[in-house]
Parts: structure tokens; C-alpha cells; sequence
């Protein structure tokens, strides 16, 4: 039998990024993410790869991009702080396409806010944060070894549609322990670096997409030459002052993830099977909303739980089909009200849809969650909200 290890999630997280391949890493520490990086610095040079700690957190995402250009399988962790000074480089490689990955391990607060504190509140600058229209593809795990998995198929995403995919964690997956058993190296599936399908000779352009619109760039060294730019750019790579071009790239960059977000987008139901009313939460705090709907089923209330891994792109589809067959829908998460927004825009006044926040440094309880369930059915039931 394999043996089961005591890990953390921040750990996790630095296990699934070697198992994925990831060969390089460029970050500056901070609370409460800067165990990755600590295990990145202890497990990389034994596997041959690179650890570099930066003098700041721009200079840290710079550093991942262009290694990935040269080839490697890159990771950088960072908390709100540091999320929001990566910002523009984030844009970079999405127009780019620059395969990586960023880990967001979430804190209370604007600013510097509370360092040590649990939070969900980077949601929707994960989706935003950047300029312009652009896609994002965002992971948010629940568990230790959930995080093992997200962090793989976050690599895997990233190499496959070269752009950034973001890990979000928060506070409590990355500093809870649990037993865990990783799969052995055979069992892992690993998205290799994408290759040119051409020679300098047929007339290989770098940025040319290939049938599921994703371009196949060779990295730097391998013979090709290629320019990478953050400007509106044609199959060639070079900049280009079109209004057809600048339609068609922005347009190819959202459509090449939303082709595949049926695969893309992640969710786990439990005790929805005959439920009425439904609780809708991510990341850490759905463990505690899945407690509180068990708790409300010992009492004979039909409620149910729908957890969302993929947090972006979001699952309009399952919450549309969700809001059919409900009354209504809490959504539990530790901010001032995020996700509610666009579990409301999916659902399309179909049912009741109702926020249980909170943000005051202090997870949930199961009996919060409780009560805000009690005062949703009570106010459906009596035809307060609609």
C-alpha cells in the first residue's frame, strides 16, 4: 500500500508543480504563500530545475514569462498584494501567450490588508485584474490533495492553451494539513510543450493557430525566429495596425477557452438529488457550507451543496440548469459579495439567490451557513424574494 504523508496545502501545491513539470520558478515570499516557494527552493534543484527568489513581484513574473519562452514549465505563488502588481505582465502573457502559472493564496483586505487572515476576495480581479478584453482560466481547490490535482491541471491547461491559468487558493487550503496519498509519477497525465507542425521552410509563422486556435510557437533556441510582443500582433508575431486583425486576435483569445469549457469548467454536487434549495461555494469555504447542508439534511431540509472548482470560466450552464430546479440559492463565500453577482447574471431570475459573506479575518462556522439557509427558505417559502 502506498504511503499516506501529513501535508499542507501550500505544500501540495509545490508537489503537483514538479509532478507537472514545472522546471522553473521566480517569486518573492509572502504571507500566507510563502511555503511554496520554501518547497520550490528544496525539491526544484533536485530535480534538475531552477529557484530564483526576486528582488519584487513584478520582477518575479517577469522572470517566469521568460523562461517560459525559452521552454521551461514556470510557476510563480504570491498573495492579493503581489496578485495586483503582476497585473499588467498577467496581460502581457495573455496576449502573448505565454504559458504559466500563478498561484493566489487569498488574504483579508485591500492594501496589505490582514497577512495572516483567511479571504476570498481576489475573485474577481483574478477575472479583471487586467486590462482589456482577455480570457482567464482560475482553479480554486478545497482539499490538500485537491490542491495536488489543481495545480497539475493548472500546468496542463497553461501549456495547452498557452496562457496564464491561476491557482486560487485561500488561506485555510493553504495552511491545512491532512493525510494525503499522491498518485504514483505513470498515473499523472502531462501536457507536453506545444511544437511547431512546420519548418522555417513551409512557411512557419510562430503565432499561426492551429485547429483548436491555439498557436503552436516554438521556444527560444530552437532555430526559429520569433518576435513576442504585448501589441496586437498577425500570425507572424510582429505588430500590425489593423481593425480586422485586432477584432479577429481578441476574439481567437477568448474563443480557443470557451471551445473547451465544458471540459474546462470543474463542479462536484452533493445532497442534490431531490434537493429544493441549494447552496452554491469554492475553496475552503465549501467545506464548511458542505458540513452545514448535512447538518440542514439530519433536519429534514431538502437542501444540497454545489461546489465550483473552476471558478473561471464560470459554469453558466450548471448554475442556469441549477436555478431551473431550485428555489433558491446561497451563495457562501468569505467576502462582501463577489460570486453572488454572477451566480444572479447565470441564474437569470429563476430562483431566489441570496449572499451568506463574510469578511472580518475568521472562516465560517457551519451554523452561520445554517442560519442564512433557515432565513432563505423562510423568506422563499413566505414569497419575500423572488
Amino acid at each position: 500500500m502506498r504511503e499516506a504523508r501529513l501535508m499542507q496545502g501550500n505544500e501540495a501545491c509545490a508537489e503537483g508543480a514538479i509532478a507537472a513539470g514545472v522546471d522553473f520558478f521566480a517569486g518573492y515570499p509572502i504571507t500566507p504563500s510563502t511555503e511554496i516557494a520554501e518547497m520550490m527552493a528544496k525539491l526544484l534543484p533536485k530535480q534538475g530545475g531552477k529557484f530564483v527568489q526576486m528582488e519584487d513581484e513584478i520582477a518575479a513574473m517577469g522572470a517566469i514569462l521568460g523562461a517560459s519562452l525559452a521552454g521551461s514549465k514556470v510557476m510563480d505563488a504570491t498573495s492579493g498584494p503581489g496578485f495586483s502588481l503582476k497585473q499588467e505582465l498577467i496581460g502581457y502573457a495573455v496576449c502573448a501567450e505565454i504559458p504559466c502559472v500563478l498561484v493566489d493564496v487569498q488574504r483579508v483586505g485591500p492594501s496589505t490588508g490582514q497577512p495572516t487572515a483567511p479571504s476570498q476576495g481576489d475573485l474577481m480581479q483574478v477575472r479583471w485584474g487586467t486590462h482589456g478584453d482577455h480570457p482567464m482560466i482560475a482553479l480554486s481547490p478545497w482539499s490538500v490533495r485537491e490542491t495536488y490535482d489543481a495545480t497539475i491541471m493548472a500546468v496542463n491547461y497553461a501549456e495547452r492553451f498557452r496562457t496564464p491559468v491561476i491557482l486560487l487558493m485561500d488561506e485555510m487550503v493553504g495552511h491545512l494539513r491532512e493525510n494525503v496519498t499522491l498518485p504514483e509519477p505513470g498515473e499523472i497525465e502531462i501536457y507536453p510543450r506545444r511544437k511547431p507542425k512546420k519548418t522555417r521552410a513551409e512557411g512557419y509563422e510562430p503565432f499561426e493557430p492551429d485547429t483548436d486556435l491555439v498557436p503552436n510557437v516554438a521556444d527560444f533556441g530552437e532555430g526559429y525566429h520569433i518576435h513576442v510582443t504585448g501589441l496586437i500582433h498577425d500570425d507572424t508575431g510582429f505588430p500590425v495596425g489593423s481593425a480586422q486583425v485586432t477584432e479577429s486576435s481578441i476574439r481567437r483569445l477568448h474563443e480557443k477557452i470557451m471551445r473547451a469549457s465544458d471540459e474546462i469548467v470543474h463542479t462536484e454536487s452533493y445532497f442534490m438529488e431531490d434537493a429544493e434549495y441549494a447552496v452554491v461555494s469554492f475553496g475552503g469555504t465549501a467545506r464548511t457550507a458542505y458540513e452545514a447542508v448535512k447538518n440542514m439534511r439530519e433536519q429534514g431540509l431538502s437542501v444540497g451543496l454545489l461546489r465550483l472548482l473552476t471558478v473561471w470560466p464560470f459554469a453558466d450552464k450548471v448554475i442556469a440548469e441549477l436555478a431551473e430546479k431550485v428555489k433558491g440559492i446561497l451563495v457562501a463565500e468569505l467576502n462582501y459579495g463577489q460570486m453572488v453577482h454572477e451566480v444572479r447574471r447565470a441564474a437569470g431570475g429563476k430562483c431566489a439567490v441570496e449572499l451568506c459573506g463574510k469578511y472580518n479575518m475568521k472562516s465560517f462556522e457551519p451554523v452561520e451557513i445554517e442560519a442564512e439557509i433557515e432565513k432563505m427558505v423562510g423568506d422563499v417559502e413566505k414569497g419575500g424574494r423572488a
